[in-house]
Parts: structure tokens; sequence; C-alpha cells
């Protein structure tokens, strides 16, 4: 599942999506089943176009609002097998088919639409998110259903397996919360939970001043705050990772290096010390060849692990 014109791959087996949300998951690949890929990439286009609503542009937080609005009216033609608009013919025409084909829960695809809205209407309003609860509830609505979609794509929907989609989802979305700090910030996106904030001796109020990437130095308390954060993240994504040998063939291999680039962004993370209000780490091509190594690595977990 992290800047809205962010182009790096963090995945370098897969290209990435564009936009901010979606930055950490990979899309159709060569790694995924042909008879996949055209379901798969139906997706990550609703998604990514959606997010372009919500993000890019001049647009105001109304109008963002307005045409998120018409989006989700359309997927409801969609999954009606009526008539959309129109407007986004490249996403409903192989979307229908996606879901005709594939019985695509639509319910999932509106939480997204959800997320996006709640997104733009925190970010108008300047609301933060109180607890990990709160935030994770968001990225419930956000990242999971990405998951999930994907699971159902293989016909896995068991408990356990969707607990483990949903932990490293989530994971993701938050590990492009604390990679994009020094370029959220600055844009009026909070994604620190007061709580944690709190913990910290710290509030909101004490990163009104934050300026863009490399030109501010961060407070030791925000360094041990992104540290927590960290710590989260990466105990999500483990609890998560097991996930990866029931998800069969290829898409089980790929599923394994979303979790060590995921993992890798955390290790950049800290050993620039936390401070990812100065700098935005990512991973490249550069990175390829530990990824695989840590990947073909990954070994069964006991029911005891």
């Amino acid at each position: 599942m992290p800047d809205s014109s962010s182009s790096s791959p963090p995945f370098p087996t897969a290209p990435a999506v564009a936009g901010r949300h979606y930055e950490n998951f990979p899309v159709a690949s060569w790694l995924c089943p042909p008879r996949l890929r055209p379901p798969i990439a139906a997706i990550y286009a609703f998604a990514r176009t959606a997010d372009d609503i919500a993000d890019e542009g001049d647009a105001t937080p109304d109008e963002r609002l307005a045409q998120l609005a018409a989006y989700r009216a359309d997927l409801r033609a969609c999954a009606g097998n009526a008539a959309h608009s129109g407007m986004w013919p490249d996403v409903f025409g192989p979307l229908a088919e996606a879901i005709a084909a594939f019985d695509l829960p639509q319910d999932l695809l509106a939480d997204l639409l959800s997320a996006f809205c709640q997104d733009i209407e925190k970010t108008r309003d300047g609301a933060a998110y109180a607890d990990r609860a709160e935030l994770l509830d968001y990225c419930a609505r956000s990242a999971n259903p990405v998951g999930r979609l994907l699971l159902h794509l293989y016909g896995i929907g068991d408990t356990r397996a969707l607990a483990q989609s949903d932990a490293i989802c989530s994971a993701l979305q938050l590990i492009n919360f604390w990679q994009d700090l020094g370029t959220d910030l600055p844009r009026g996106r909070f994604y620190l939970p007061l709580a944690d904030c709190a913990a910290h001796g710290l509030s909101r109020a004490d990163f009104a001043g934050a300026r863009p990437l490399g030109s501010a130095a961060p407070a030791p308390a925000a360094l041990r705050l992104v540290a927590a954060e960290v710590d989260w993240a990466r105990r999500l994504m483990h609890e998560g990772a097991p996930l990866v040998h029931r998800v069969p063939g290829r898409a089980g291999w790929e599923l394994r290096l979303v979790v060590q680039g995921g993992l890798a962004i955390l290790d950049k993370i800290e050993r620039l010390g936390f401070d990812t209000f100065s700098r935005r780490p990512t991973v490249g091509a550069a990175d390829a060849p530990r990824l695989a190594w840590k990947a073909l690595r990954m070994r069964r977990q006991s029911p005891a692990a």
C-alpha cells in the first residue's frame, strides 16, 4: 500500500502505482498469474484514479468531494450492470468486467472511497486522529480493502488470512505515513495519533511550523515519537507476514517482496535516526538483491513462534 507525485517504486520487482496511498502496493506484474492481471489492474486503476481525484490538481475540498460522490455513483452503476456516467471509461469499463467475472465485493471498493473522503475532510477541517485505534480504522478503509480484494481473487477468505492481510496492508499504510512526514505536515496532513504525541510530551501545535523536506531540524521528542510509530508498523508487518505462505505461486513471492520492501523502508527510517521530517527514504533497484535474498529466506513460523 506512501506523496502524490512520488515515482520511486519501493518494490523493484513490480512497478508502483502513482499516488501516496498506493505507492507501497505493487500492481499486476509478471509475478501475477495471467488470468488475474486484468482484474488486478482494474482494481488498481479504480484506486489510483480515486486517489488522484482526492489529491491531485487545484480543486477545492468541496469540489473533490463532489467528484468522489459522482465516482461512487458510477461504482454503484457498474456493480449493478447499469450505465455509468462515462466520465471515467478507462476505469469502469474494465472494472465492470472484473466485477462480473470475479464477483468482486463492491463494499470493499466503496470503503476505499470512504477513506478518500475522510482524508479530504480531515485535511480541510484541520482534524487529527485521536489514537491508534482511530488511525487503524482509517487504514481499514484506505488500505486493507486492497489486500482483501486480492485474496478474494485467489479464493482465500478465512478469518486468519484476512487478519494477516489487514496487518500487512495497515503496516504499509503506516509506513507511508512515517516515510512522508516531511511532505505531509507542510500540506496539513497529520497522521500522528494525538495520544502518541502526548505520550512524548508533544501536541499537534509542536508540528505547526514543520517545513518542507531538508529545511527543519526535528526535536528529539519528535524523533522518539517516530521511533515508536516505526516499531508499531514493524510489529504489524511481522504479524501479517505468515500470509506469504498461504498465497499460491508467483503471487506468494510477490507478497514476500512487498513485506520485505516495507520492512526495508522501516530500516532506512531507523538509519536516518527517525528523521523523516528532513529526508524521505525509499527503496529502489539497488536494494533488489537484498530484498530478494530476504524474501527467499522467509520461513514458516511454528504455532509456538
